[in-house]
């Protein structure tokens, strides 16, 4: 049940890799892939987060519970703590509340560990349960999923797509967390498991308390299960609202051109599609002003020049940044 307070707070996220040294003598410049991030996950929901491949959504799911490598900027605040500025060490202890689900299910499972010691590592290594303590904890996490106890002594190789994907639920829960980025965690499954498994997450939500970042490209999905939506399109999110009125009254033109390539279910009927020019620019030629502009139908000229921020102008919670509505 969502309690309408503030679970994770994120404040002018940056995130930039190392790009490749210029010569022998040459500087590495770096390559920006967030922009300036500014978003709040609120207590039992779940934030869907859109885009095109490449636009940054997975890396920013995963610079928010420290995964890779990358510089990161900004302020992150979770249960009203500041958790950006924690060393390595301090926000060891902080992994139990923040997890993550992996989009291929197969290559986050280690190939040479049964389901049982897939979990009962993450119970050792977080000094939960050990023992007899720990087999119980490990059937009741198989039982939750959805999976049989007796699959605990198989390994990964021995299971279909969806049912590697339960494993890896059951791993994050493992440790009873409280928010659960799922980066595309039904994109690599074939179309009748995977309402599946969004079935099983929703209702792991409500029997759970969990929060969720739900990161996809699919946008009936995202639609299904989220209860506010972004949009991301270049490192930038460019409009975010609840599911409902962004997807029955989208503001961002690159919100509209996303919608209107969502097919249409009902034989016989005609949608008007919206193509977009060019391809995505990359993380080193971003434009100036608008980073949608040079691919928008309605450009103008300040475009070029400004750089939109995210705008309530109705102040019913819907925020988009684009310079036709300031």
């Amino acid at each position: 049940m969502k309690d309408h307070k503030e679970l994770l707070s994120v404040c002018d996220l940056r995130v930039q890799f190392a790009g490749k040294k210029s010569g022998i003598m040459g500087k590495a410049k770096p390559i920006p892939v967030v922009n300036g991030v500014t978003f709040s996950v609120m207590k039992g929901e779940t934030l869907g987060l859109v885009g095109e491949s490449g636009c940054g959504k997975t890396t920013l799911g995963r610079a928010l519970i420290r995964l890779g490598q990358p510089s990161v900027t900004g302020k992150i605040r979770f249960e009203g703590r500041e958790i950006s500025t924690l060393s390595n060490r301090d926000f060891r202890s902080l992994r139990k509340e923040m997890q993550m689900i992996f989009q291929d299910p197969f290559g986050s499972l280690n190939p040479r560990l049964t389901v049982g010691q897939t979990l009962e590592e993450v119970l050792l290594v977080h000094h939960i349960a050990r023992g007899t303590v720990a087999n119980k904890r490990i059937e009741e996490l198989l039982d939750v999923v959805g999976l049989s106890r007796d699959y605990r002594n198989r390994y990964p190789h021995e299971f279909s797509g969806g049912q590697r994907q339960r494993i890896g639920i059951a791993r994050a829960l493992a440790v009873n967390p409280k928010f659960i980025i799922c980066d595309e965690p039904v994109s690599a499954l074939d179309v009748s498991i995977q309402s599946q498994i969004i079935n099983l997450l929703k209702d792991l939500q409500i029997n759970m308390g969990l929060t969720y970042l739900f990161i996809a490209h699919d946008l009936s999905v995202v639609e299904y299960i989220s209860d506010r939506v972004a949009v991301m399109y270049l490192g930038n999110i460019v409009e975010i609202a609840e599911s409902t009125e962004l997807y029955t009254n989208p503001e961002h033109p690159y919100t509209r051109a996303l919608l209107s390539a969502i097919p249409n279910p009902e034989y016989g009927a005609k949608k008007e599609r919206i193509l977009l020019n060019g391809d995505l620019p990359g993380p080193l030629n971003m434009p100036s002003g608008c980073p949608f502009h040079p691919r928008c139908p309605q450009a103008m000229p300040a475009c070029k020049e400004r750089t939109p921020m995210l705008h309530d102008r109705q102040k019913n919670g819907h925020q988009v940044a684009c310079l036709l509505f300031e």
